[in-house]
């Protein structure tokens, strides 16, 4: 795996050079093409060519485009280019207009960066697959590779190499004490106690140790046989194993940070995202649904039971901060039970609520609590007070619901667990689902929830009561 490093080193002076040449190439083309001559048409147009060179070899390092040994595959290297090309004529271009400097043609620039994408991709897949050809028919055998373990890192390391480096790497098989699946049962040579034995008389060039790191005195051991038997002892730690629980891994330049949960909604970008989606949703929803919609079901809930048209309580939202909560009045005001879950045939439930609750218009002015800051459109749904006091006794993941903003919908409403939650193991589901939603969000998951629930809405809800 050394060569790689010693390849990639190389590749940072080529590369560049190569692709100072290729793209100065495609100026003087396009030139060619649009002036009929091969220099430039004048000192603006070299200087801009100049810029844009010193400007491509600083956004290729940038985007990463001059790694090319073989642990990255076709697509990847294209992706990476085009993101490179992209990047470049964003930022030319806004310097341009920013400056109020238009040096060159569109015609130009358009000819320019089609050459030059042309010229470059071609090139960079030219040299990739001269080197892979050059390991396949004249190079030093491939490496042979063991891995001990056949756990998710040792299954995620052998499907890595087989897809990114099948040339240079040939796997011998797993040693490994854990059940094995199915599929992979034919590549296992042994339990971890026969692998000293196989590497014996058998050639391995490499050993990878993809089990738990809380194993000291086998990675010792294993070390010390590597060494006395001029064998490669590499590390792929498994820190699921390790820990017991699923770890996401973090780079702080080349610091490695552990966190055991997923947290997309930790990450600022992504807050920002959601709240500017958040305030845009609701504006539209109060500005083009409300002055049509909300007068008649007030006008019916007011000739239906006598009452306030809007109900407030205070709920837990995030960090179990207390909000007033509002909401469409369902039930009769002289019951005297506000923190009673409702449930099916509840007589507190007046006739107009009962549709309210089936058509979840009751939620509708929670979009005010959205723009207040209190809630989103998408999360946990908020419970009452009393709720988080009884559920937090012996559900030992019920906080971590409130580590996100409440929602006026949610991921478990939509999977259907909604409504009352005295049956058992109801609520263990909704905080299952909540805590799916918070370690799997994407902006894509919103707007899928946010289409069940507008049919829910069409259709009504059986367990909403």
């Amino acid at each position: 795996m050394e060569r790689y490093r010693h390849y990639s080193d190389a590749s940072r002076l080529v590369l560049p050079a190569i692709d100072v040449l290729l793209i100065l190439g495609a100026f003087h083309l396009s030139s060619y093409l649009i002036s009929g001559s091969w220099q430039f048409s004048g000192l603006n147009t070299a200087l801009y060519a100049i810029f844009a060179l010193l400007w491509w070899i600083l956004s290729g390092h940038y985007a990463n485009i001059y790694r090319v040994d073989r642990l990255i595959t076709y697509p990847e290297k294209l992706l990476y280019i085009i993101r490179t090309f992209l990047l470049h004529a964003v930022l030319l271009g806004l310097g341009a207009v920013l400056l109020q400097q238009y040096w060159v043609s569109a015609r130009f620039l358009f000819a320019v960066y089609s050459f030059s994408l042309m010229a470059v991709v071609s090139g960079r897949f030219l040299l990739a697959f001269s080197y892979r050809f050059y390991l396949r028919h004249w190079a030093q055998a491939p490496s042979r590779y063991v891995i001990v373990g056949a756990g998710e890192s040792g299954q995620s390391l052998y499907r890595f190499l087989a897809s990114h480096d099948p040339v240079g790497n040939e796997f011998v098989g797993f040693f490994a004490d854990e059940p094995v699946p199915g599929g992979l049962r034919a590549l296992v040579r042994g339990s971890v106690a026969d692998l000293k034995a196989f590497c014996t008389h058998t050639q391995v060039d490499q050993v990878y140790f993809a089990l738990p790191l809380d194993q000291r005195e086998l990675i010792e051991d294993l070390s010390r046989f590597a060494d006395q038997h001029f064998l490669s002892f590499r590390i792929v730690p498994d820190f699921r194993g390790t820990v017991r629980k699923d770890v996401n891994v973090y780079f702080y330049d080349h610091l490695p940070i552990l966190t055991i949960r997923h947290e997309p909604l930790g990450i600022r970008t992504n807050q920002v995202l959601k709240r500017v989606f958040d305030v845009a949703f609701s504006l539209t929803v109060i500005c083009t649904v409300f002055p049509f919609l909300m007068p008649v079901l007030a006008l019916l809930i007011k000739l239906d039971s006598p009452g306030p048209v809007f109900f407030k309580q205070m709920r837990p939202g995030k960090r179990n901060q207390l909000f007033p909560c509002y909401k469409l009045r369902t039930m009769r005001t002289d019951h005297g039970k506000t923190e009673l879950q409702a449930t099916k045939g509840d007589a507190r439930i007046t006739r107009v609520g009962a549709y309210l609750r089936k058509y979840n218009l009751d939620e509708l002015p929670q979009f005010f609590n959205v723009l207040l800051g209190h809630m989103s459109v998408v999360g946990p749904r908020p419970n009452m007070i009393s709720q988080l006091e009884e559920y937090s006794k012996h559900i030992t993941e019920y906080q971590l619901r409130h580590a996100v903003p409440p929602g006026i919908t949610g991921y478990a409403q939509v999977n259907g667990y909604r409504g009352e939650t005295r049956e058992a193991g109801t609520m263990e589901k909704r905080v299952e689902y909540d805590l799916k939603y918070m370690e799997n969000w994407s902006f894509s998951l919103d707007m899928k929830i946010i289409g069940q629930t507008v049919w829910n809405m069409v259709r009504g809800e059986k367990n909403a009561y």
